[in-house]
């Protein structure tokens, strides 16, 4: 199964069950991705980590990661979207899922569905496949709003997740915007005070929000999110040390090394052997 609707502005929006199969549309990279696992299994390496997917889980993937299937033992849909079809940034007001859903980070965000939200999801997947088999002007925008209701279904499962508790919506909207700061100045900007600065906070005042939703300090946010793109380098681009060193912002590739090792727990070397 695979349907796809591609816009003039050439924007897409594609629902398959066959996308292990389809090695030039999950290689490509500029789809976000949802990866429902229905029944069964599925086992994922996402940047080269093993990733094992059950049934009832959903897997939201942002346009810069690398995924290969393993092994599919079950059935799971597969519902990818680029920006020229919905643009998450342009319509963070009303979706709220980026720095959230979307990152480019190796933490991923993890969706386990109850009985309820998997009727709730069933019930926008059914009504996304009877509109790919309508043929008329408003079939675009139609598809439109149904991707918008699965995410924000998704972003509703993933606060439930976190306890996001709603009479402190505003500061979890500040950590959300962190996230999207770091993952957009994160070779320029590697201090938590240059990213409190933008926010008009104090360093103290993002750490003590980052420990009420029992997330990672902010400062191994910024270094989390350099490990992730230095192993996208050194594992998908023929990139040297020095050179990915320099794109990272590094002064040497001696500090860059001193980096990875610190915050990987293997070398540069020894990581690129064991991931061959």
């Amino acid at each position: 199964m695979e349907y796809a609707c591609i816009t003039p502005l050439r924007g897409s929006l594609i629902v398959t069950d066959e996308l292990h199969n389809n090695r030039a549309l999950f290689r490509n990279n500029e789809l976000y991705k949802f990866i429902w696992v229905r029944k069964g299994t599925v086992n994922l390496k996402v940047d080269h980590v093993l990733l094992p997917l059950e049934e009832n889980q959903i897997l939201p993937l942002s346009s810069i990661h690398n995924i290969q299937f393993e092994e599919v033992n079950g059935q799971y849909v597969s519902i990818l979207f680029n920006s020229n079809f919905y643009c998450i940034y342009k319509s963070d007001d009303e979706v709220s899922c980026n720095g959230f859903l979307f990152t480019g980070y190796s933490n991923l965000m993890l969706l386990n569905i109850d009985k309820i939200q998997s009727i709730t999801l069933e019930r926008i997947f059914s009504d996304m496949m009877l509109e790919y088999d309508t043929e008329d002007a408003l079939k675009e925008e139609m598809l439109r709003l149904h991707l918008k209701r699965f995410i924000v279904t998704c972003t509703r499962i993933a606060r439930d997740t976190l306890s996001i508790d709603p009479m402190n919506e505003q500061g979890f909207d500040l950590v959300r915007q962190f996230y999207i700061l770091v993952d957009r100045f994160f070779k320029e900007k590697k201090k938590v005070s240059d990213y409190a600065h933008m926010l008009n906070r104090s360093p103290k005042t993002l750490t003590n929000l980052f420990a009420i939703y029992n997330l990672p300090a902010p400062l191994q946010v910024i270094h989390e999110r350099i490990a992730a793109e230095a192993k996208r380098l050194l594992l998908y681009s023929n990139k040297k040390a020095t050179e990915i060193a320099e794109i990272l912002g590094f002064d040497d590739v001696a500090s860059f090394s001193r980096f990875f090792k610190r915050n990987s727990g293997i070398s540069i070397s020894a990581f690129k052997k064991a991931n061959r």
